[in-house]
């Protein structure tokens, strides 16, 4: 019996605490980043992108990112526009390589760009630390 109660009053915790939680992760509606503010965005094109494309946009993304990150290894700075240039390259870079490929291709160099981008995050993150952009 004790370990019924036990159980109850346990699952009435949680229950309170996961609802405190919840109320604590309201989104807002507020875009602006914490660090170099004036980012550029993202081609509007990619942003409009036919949802069953949306694994051609998220290469893009990867592309960029290790692109970001391996500038900031690079130049060993890790000023807004070396972190966050515009998206030219990227772009180019797929359009390039990669716009007449089939599904599963862009599957496996979306992961290899990703894979990249987080061996060069380890690099890049002191460096942006130390300049105050991380």
């Amino acid at each position: 019996m004790m370990r019924v109660v036990a159980a109850a009053g346990l699952l009435v915790l949680l229950g309170a605490t996961a609802g405190v939680a919840e109320r604590n992760l309201i989104p807002t509606l507020d875009n602006r980043p914490d660090v170099c503010s004036e980012q550029s965005p993202e081609p509007e094109w990619m942003q409009n992108i036919d949802v069953r494309e949306s694994y051609k946009r998220l290469l893009i993304q990867q592309i960029y990112r290790a692109e970001s990150m391996k500038r900031i290894v690079d130049a060993q700075s890790c000023d807004c526009p070396i972190r966050y240039p515009t998206w030219e390259v990227a772009v180019r870079i797929y359009t390039e390589h990669y716009a007449a490929s089939e599904y599963w291709d862009i599957v496996e160099a979306t992961s290899a760009y990703r894979h990249q981008a987080n061996e060069l995050r380890r690099e890049a993150m002191p460096i942006c630390e130390a300049g105050g952009n991380w």
